[in-house]
């Protein structure tokens, strides 16, 4: 039996808000923290939404929604994660913000063998690790969106990562989770954003170049090669601004062109046309 019952989230946008979702129906005792008392009623309208449509499609019954609200307490304060053992930072995906989390997180936790979680998708794990008092229980636990949904999750551990925390919470993912893990070397952009990412960015600039429209590339790869969804109805989703955080970690480590993030994918993370979050991207998202 897998000892981690005690676990926390800080950041409840939309990834942070569906991995709290998901421990919560793991039956473990979450605390959720965010920035103010706006950010936290989001961040249960998030959950709340999320665990109505579960029950909508018949993957979870309401008496397990009810439950799993049961398991759930939500924080403005960092010192309310201090008796827990393990923490999974999701909030911005800018290194300096993390940095800064994970900190304070370190001083926080009282437990000396809490693993500290970063969801990164694509900052290496061993600048984030170092940032801290405890590198060997710092490791990256990246969930794929929407958490609750997608089955998958990378695993990976720095160059000061313990053995034995790693499979400590290898284990944790898949026995308690019931996730599917990878493992990855700590490279940015791991195994799938290193993969998937320059799709994205081809797809963006196929659309900048007016070759095809958005809504005839996405169709392409649907109806051409049974993708599930386009490559820019996936960046919408994902959000311009992460897809854009996360060529831009992968461009700075291997100054590959191919990651390079196009011109008109930065203009429109600078003009706030972010993706379903904010309602439009590559797409209009009004009312979904």
């Amino acid at each position: 039996m897998n000892d981690i019952r005690r676990v926390g989230v800080v950041g409840a946008g939309q990834m942070g808000a569906g991995i709290a979702e998901v421990f919560a129906r793991a039956g473990l005792d979450t605390v959720v923290c965010e920035n103010g008392r706006e950010a936290l009623r989001a961040a249960r309208n998030r959950i709340d939404r999320s665990l109505h449509r579960a029950v909508e499609r018949g993957r979870t019954s309401e008496e397990q929604r009810t439950d799993a609200w049961a398991h759930l307490i939500f924080a403005e304060d960092l010192e309310a994660l201090a008796d827990r053992q393990l923490v999974v930072e999701a909030v911005v995906e800018d290194e300096r913000v993390k940095a800064e989390v994970l900190g304070t997180l370190d001083k926080v936790l009282v437990d000396r063998d809490a693993v500290l979680a970063t969801n990164t998708s694509a900052i290496p794990v061993t600048r984030l690790g170092i940032t801290t008092g405890r590198a060997a229980q710092v490791v990256g636990l990246h969930f794929f969106n929407p958490a609750p949904v997608m089955p998958l999750v990378e695993l990976v551990s720095s160059l000061h990562t313990d053995q034995t925390v790693l499979n400590r919470v290898e284990t944790f993912a898949k026995e308690v989770l019931g996730k599917h893990v990878i493992r990855s070397r700590d490279r940015a952009g791991f195994v799938v954003n290193a993969l998937l990412v320059p799709y994205l960015l081809a797809a963006v600039r196929m659309a900048e170049a007016g070759n095809a429209t958005p809504e005839d590339i996405d169709a392409g790869m649907v109806h051409g090669c049974a993708h599930p969804m386009g490559p820019l109805q996936l960046a919408d989703l994902i959000g311009l601004d992460t897809v854009q955080a996360i060529a831009t970690s992968m461009y700075e480590e291997y100054k590959e062109p191919l990651y390079a993030p196009p011109p008109l994918l930065s203009r429109m993370v600078e003009a706030g046309l972010l993706g379903r979050k904010t309602g439009r991207g590559f797409h209009s998202h009004r009312g979904v």
